[in-house]
């Protein structure tokens, strides 16, 4: 089977084709044969359309033709919309043809199970021999708007096709994505391009991605996502996305247990860690948002603000008749990242000169005042406006738009501001009957009613008004030989394998035997800790099987004891490979650094606070392996336990510059041995005072399951 064809390629036979045939046409426009007949025949298609029906000489007013051998010319796109059985050999004829892309409508493949599996790898490996580029099976298809192309059954275009617009669409759940695009029509935002790719045997979200990237009528791409099927691809098209400056808003779905059983269940694919997920996009660049509402609502804006009114950063002026609701926005733009500055003296001046009750400070508080007098407003708009302290200018109206007398006031006012500052952003947090709302919209002012709502919208086009440079991600090569079985037998050898990959380590020694242990003690040099050793024993505190401090050599032999009587009770059956001395730590920052496995992205690298706690305070950073020490040390202070190493409450400040080091060390070990490799857990790695470096002072490396079962043969 050829390797599969490069990203995107072959989407303009999708979206640009000069001829399409449909094949499983129907007279019956209600039916899925029927309606991309009907569609195109509506909405204009310029290009030639061929129903293919073995039973009927025309369909909806068209010359019908019994197979694909029989069409006058090679249609660049074909869609399928025959029963489950007979697509195989569809999509064959159609192949065999020249067609440049199909569009299969038609369930039945891996989304029925095992029994579809195997109909699906067909349709892939026809895909890869050929060339053709295959969308679906079991997909909603695709709209160009500007082309007129409907090769698509979505009844969201039934009545009326979107406007032509900026905004491109790509989603995996068709229903989710022709959703997507109704509500944005509805709202009166064009659309460039509508793509959904259902079980992907051959285009998938990545293309659709990339494909939009170099699309110049859009500007801003919308994804819906259930789940990845190859990270590379993804990874690559994100980064293409953020390159061509096109903002990447992606809604992802399955975040809980019950939601990540249903996307794989739904797509045939295995879904990974959410968390993973977060990390990936936000490396890309990618805006990520977690409801329908969210996606449409920091859609239309983007349409709204274009391109040039995006705002640079994330400062904010808030503007409400009441002070009650100033504090509520405030608090919501706050917990969205945005930033509340105060307004400049003689910003507040002006403000007091306008209203002497006013509130000048940031919220302001403009009282009802404002209701009643256009200039009024006007002069408060402007002078927040000309204060320059704030991207964006937020103003708040509970009800004024609802009341015709209020609202011409407020029309009146907004109109002479947008006529003064045609470039300045001012979003409305309000709610107004649909009319009015759109008067807004085209004088250019984004029109959302809720608090929490508006205020993550403008931290949405924040992020896309001042988007996050590509990451250098380090090159690493995987390791020529496995790592021995020997490097996964306790703590002791574990540390030793991180040792040679540049992890700090302090003096230590294994010891069998009461003797042999007071022997490493002296020569390590007391103080020391006493560890138990064994393969079993994963959290050695919980069955008594750690001492620290041992001062003396009399202390070591009674911890030696009683150590080893407590393991035999608390873990009879556990393998004792001996005890770990190991020199005593001196006073640090305690941290968890480790790796796992993802099922989808592969190593990945998290950090968090160490020691004891560092499954109860769940505060950890995660990200795809490998990673530099400049974004490990972005990890790091992405902490809510940061402070702790920046020299909180007169705390040393510890050596955060050692910590990313080894946190980036770490996750190139993971990579280097992917294959077997399945967790890394180094708890905790002690940071110590500036200048000092980082130690890990405790590990354990996890094989892979096929070593494992290599080991254990």
């Amino acid at each position: 089977m050829a390797a599969a064809l490069p990203l995107g390629q072959g989407l303009d036979a999708v979206f640009r084709p000069r001829s399409i045939a449909v094949i499983g046409a129907s007279q019956d426009a209600t039916k899925i044969g029927g309606r991309p007949v009907q569609f195109l025949l509506k909405y204009g298609y310029a290009g030639r359309v061929f129903p293919v029906n073995r039973s009927a000489e025309t369909v909806q007013g068209l010359t019908a033709y019994a197979s694909v051998d029989a069409l006058p010319e090679v249609p660049d796109l074909a869609v399928v919309a025959v029963p489950t059985g007979g697509v195989v050999a569809a999509v064959r004829d159609c192949a065999a043809r020249g067609v440049g892309a199909a569009v299969i409508l038609t369930a039945g493949f891996v989304d029925a199970g095992e029994s579809g599996a195997a109909a699906q790898a067909e349709l892939t490996a026809i895909a890869r021999d050929s060339g053709m580029r295959i969308l679906g099976p079991n997909c909603l298809g695709a709209v160009s708007v500007a082309t007129g192309v409907t090769a698509t059954f979505s009844v969201n275009i039934e009545t009326a096709m979107p406007e032509p617009g900026a905004i491109g669409i790509v989603s995996q759940s068709g229903n989710l994505g022709s959703y997507t695009m109704r509500r944005l029509s509805d709202a009166g935002v064009g659309i460039s391009t509508f793509l959904a790719t259902g079980n992907e045997c051959d285009l998938d979200v990545a293309d659709g991605i990339a494909w939009m990237a170099a699309d110049p009528a859009t500007r801003v791409i919308l994804c819906c996502l259930e789940t990845c099927r190859d990270a590379g691809k993804l990874i690559a098209a994100m980064d293409l996305a953020r390159d061509a400056g096109k903002p990447l808003v992606v809604l992802k779905i399955g975040t809980s247990e019950t939601g990540v059983m249903a996307a794989a269940s739904h797509t045939g694919a295995l879904a990974g860690s959410d968390a993973v997920f977060d990390a990936v996009l936000r490396r890309a660049g990618a805006i990520r948002v977690h409801s329908m509402e969210a996606l449409v609502d920091l859609a239309q804006a983007a349409a709204i603000v274009g391109p040039d009114r995006l705002p640079r950063g994330n400062r904010v002026a808030i503007l409400a008749a009441s002070g009650g609701f100033g504090v509520m926005l405030a608090d919501a733009a706050t917990a969205a990242g945005l930033a509340i500055p105060r307004l400049s003296e003689a910003t507040q001046a002006r403000i007091l000169t306008a209203v002497p009750f006013a509130s000048p400070l940031n919220p302001v508080d403009t009282t009802a005042q404002v209701s009643s007098r256009p200039e009024l407003l006007v002069e408060m708009l402007s002078a927040v406006l000309e204060d320059g302290g704030c991207e964006t200018t937020i103003l708040f109206s509970s009800a004024g738009f609802h009341l015709e007398r209020l609202s011409a006031i407020y029309i009146e006012a907004l109109t002479e501001i947008r006529r003064r500052w045609p470039d300045k952003l001012l979003v409305l947090c309000c709610g107004g009957p649909p009319e009015t709302l759109r008067k807004l919209n085209a004088l250019g002012y984004v029109t959302i009613e809720g608090i929490d709502a508006m205020c993550r919208t403008v931290a949405g086009l924040a992020r896309m008004g001042r988007p996050a440079p590509g990451c250098p991600v380090p090159q690493v090569e995987k390791a020529a030989r496995p790592l021995p079985p020997s490097a996964f037998a306790n703590e002791n050898a574990s540390k030793q394998a991180l040792a040679e990959a540049g992890i700090g380590v302090l003096a230590e020694r294994v010891a069998r035997s009461r003797a042999a242990a007071l022997a490493a003690a002296e020569e390590i040099g007391f103080p020391v800790v006493l560890k138990i050793l064994s393969p079993d024993i994963g959290h050695k505190s919980e069955v008594g099987g750690v001492a620290v401090g041992i001062e003396d050599p009399s202390g070591l032999a009674a911890a030696y004891d009683i150590m080893m009587e407590r393991v035999r009770a608390a873990a009879p059956s556990a393998r004792l490979d001996g005890v770990l001395v190991a020199q005593m730590a001196p006073r640090g920052v305690e941290l968890i650094v480790g790796t796992k496995t993802d099922p989808i992205f592969g190593p990945v690298v998290l950090v968090g606070l160490g020691g004891i706690f560092a499954e109860i305070a769940e505060d950890v950073a995660v990200q795809v392996a490998p990673v530099g020490d400049g974004e490990a040390e972005s990890m790091l202070r992405a902490l809510k336990a940061f402070p702790l190493l920046d020299g909180a409450r007169g705390r040393p400040k510890a050596d955060v510059a050692a910590a990313a080091a080894a946190v980036a060390a770490i996750s190139r070990f993971a990579v280097r041995h992917a294959d077997t490799v399945a967790e890394i857990d180094v708890n905790p790695l002690l940071v110590l005072p500036a200048g000092e470096g980082a130690v890990a002072l405790d590990a354990l490396i996890v094989p892979s399951a096929r070593l494992k079962s290599e080991i254990a043969a």
